[in-house]
């Protein structure tokens, strides 16, 4: 499967890319919206249970974790030709050598979705109660769901 490669420089000085971290697995570079690949992370007004079984703001959480792994640093996204139904971009990115989509799940502010790649990841935060690992939560596919039937 051919695979295109988007490099977005983020220069302190002159940021030739504006980048939104719009969710803990979905960013807007420029106008161009971008679904991280294999991974699903909380919706930002979803919440969690805490190892105390409080609730907190899983969702906004994995946003600002993301913020905080991309900071001000050059990113790089391999996309898939195709796109999702929602006209996304669907690509793995990279800080350095960092995959961006890895080290949410590592962290545990995202599980690995619809994809192998992330399991192992997954799993080892699940172990070590990382992020949502710590308490409680839904799956942030069957969040989406029950939300549409609350509308």
């Amino acid at each position: 499967m051919k695979r295109l490669v988007v490099i977005l420089l983020l220069l302190t000085n002159a940021a030739f890319a504006s980048v939104k971290v719009v969710d803990g697995d979905s960013l807007e570079i420029d106008s161009e919206r971008i679904r991280m690949d294999g991974i699903d992370a909380p919706e930002f007004f979803q919440t969690c249970r805490n190892g105390n079984n409080e609730d907190y703001n899983c969702g906004q959480e994995a946003l600002a974790h993301l913020q905080k792994l991309i900071g001000k640093k050059d990113i790089k996204c391999d996309c898939l030709p195709q796109t999702d139904k929602y006209h996304r971009r669907i690509c793995e990115c990279f800080v350095g050598d960092i995959s961006l989509n890895r080290q949410m799940v590592k962290d545990g502010y995202a599980r690995s979705y619809r994809s192998e790649k992330f399991e192992k990841d997954e799993e080892k935060a699940e172990k070590a109660k990382l992020g949502i690992w710590q308490g409680k939560h839904m799956r942030p596919a069957l969040y989406r769901i029950l939300q549409k039937f609350k509308s």
